[in-house]
């Protein structure tokens, strides 16, 4: 290997080649609007709605899109709006990132896990109806809201998950933080509950540094938080406006602050909307590359025996935008190295977007990848290519031990022998063959 070789990360940021996001960003600082809110922030909220409502058969929606500091605020808003609190339950998906079901804690309520199909790793619907119907029994109401997620960009079974919430009356979230431009039927994820979710962190489809959204639905829909103010029934833009107020602190109209609810500072940044006014305009470029790789992975992966692309359903009304290709590897596959996995406790954040970790005293856990995934990982890190564990199934944290959970094993499995591979902006066609030669060098014959 070249010691000159640059290190081929998941998914990073990818500015459009003509300078958009500068051009916007260069605006908001001569016009001095370097705060929260401000015209680029409309803008882009509108970009946004332009591209949600478009569906692939030419028909239009009337979705509403607010822009906020993070997916993580959208999800908090978006469970606020549905009225959860205190004592409340939320039916989430178990094999997601934190970012899912940390905000129901926020709100006092607790997250009540359910575990994946085996076809797209997402909620399972069957699982979901048991779980709603065991939670009326136990607690005597139905949860307030269920949170399904597009994982690593694959649409869920949105079809029967809308079926099952309607039947119970419960508004759907749509976590679609790593699903920006997924589609089922043709309609873009997020788009087809009460809420949608969408992040522009930093390894996302498109990045404003950090930020999100929050999409609302324009039909007429339940609202139970009548404490807060809301009506039982809001259309999109008053609920958008709600969103937006609880956004900025939830301050009342009066001409000092008056506050009769409790706010979050959680509108995005004027600046950091300009950068994503200019992502919009390399977004369809970004989700037809992620496709593409993930195409180049299916043909180059196909002879190597006992690992398997992660893909979705024949079914033509799924559409993922591949955000990352994931994989997985056969338990009895042996990896160079593999002698040696989790002997060492890892000192430091592992990945591409480090932070600030705990130190821990043991390498192992109760749940973990198995140790050719380990070693996989170890082995391609020293090719300079950056290959993650999937996310560990959120009812196997222990920060969630008390949690209620309603499992079939499907993501713990997948976690023991799951893997992510780099599919971003800028890896090229020569980098795939590349990181396909790796994992064909890793195994041992």
């Amino acid at each position: 290997m070249s010691e000159d070789r640059k290190t081929i990360y998941l998914c990073l940021a990818h500015m459009s080649e003509d300078g958009m996001e500068q051009k916007y960003v260069k605006e908001a600082f001569d016009t001095n609007w370097v705060v929260p809110m401000g015209p680029n922030v409309n803008a882009f909220e509108q970009d946004l709605a332009n591209f949600v409502n478009g569906n692939a058969d030419g028909s239009k929606l009337d979705r509403r899109v607010v822009c906020l500091s993070a997916g993580t605020a959208a999800v908090h808003l978006a469970l606020l709006a549905c009225g959860v609190g205190q004592g409340d339950e939320v039916i989430v998906q178990s094999f997601t990132f934190c970012a899912s079901s940390h905000p129901i804690t926020y709100l006092g309520a607790t997250p009540v896990f359910v575990d994946s199909e085996p076809t797209t790793w997402n909620m399972d619907p069957e699982l979901l109806e048991k779980a709603i119907i065991d939670r009326k029994a136990v607690t005597g109401r139905y949860p307030k809201a269920i949170v399904p997620v597009a994982l690593y960009g694959m649409p869920y079974q949105i079809d029967k998950i809308m079926a099952i919430a309607d039947k119970y009356g419960i508004p759907v979230v749509e976590d679609a933080a790593e699903g920006m431009g997924s589609r089922f039927n043709g309609q873009v994820l997020g788009t087809f509950g009460k809420f949608g979710v969408l992040s522009f962190n930093g390894n996302k489809m498109i990045t404003t540094s950090g930020g999100g959204a929050l999409i609302c639905n324009d039909t007429v829909a339940e609202i139970r938080n009548e404490e807060l103010g809301m009506r039982n029934e809001e259309t999109a833009e008053e609920a958008a406006q709600k969103v937006m107020w609880y956004a900025t602190q939830a301050r009342d109209a009066y001409p000092y602050y008056e506050h009769t609810a409790i706010g979050y500072n959680y509108r995005m940044s004027n600046v950091c909307a300009g950068i994503g006014r200019g992502q919009m305009t390399v977004l369809d470029a970004h989700i037809a590359h992620h496709k593409h790789v993930q195409e180049l992975y299916r043909e180059l992966l196909a002879d190597v025996k006992g690992v398997h692309l992660h893909e979705q359903p024949a079914d033509p009304r799924y559409d993922s935008n591949f955000w990352l290709c994931a994989a997985t590897i056969d338990p009895e596959v042996r990896i160079k190295g593999q002698e040696n996995a989790y002997k060492e406790v890892i000192k430091t954040a592992v990945g591409g977007a480090a932070g600030v970790i705990k130190a821990v005293d043991s390498a192992t856990t109760d749940c973990q990848p198995n140790e050719n995934v380990e070693a996989l990982r170890v082995f391609m890190l020293g090719k300079k290519v950056e290959c993650r564990p999937v996310w560990k199934p959120m009812h196997k944290q222990p920060v969630y031990k008390d949690a209620p959970a309603y499992v079939n094993g499907v993501s713990e499995s997948v976690f023991k022998i799951g893997f992510c591979l780099p599919a971003g902006p800028y890896v090229t066609d020569e980098d795939v063959h590349y990181i396909v030669d790796c994992i064909k060098e890793a195994i041992v014959r």
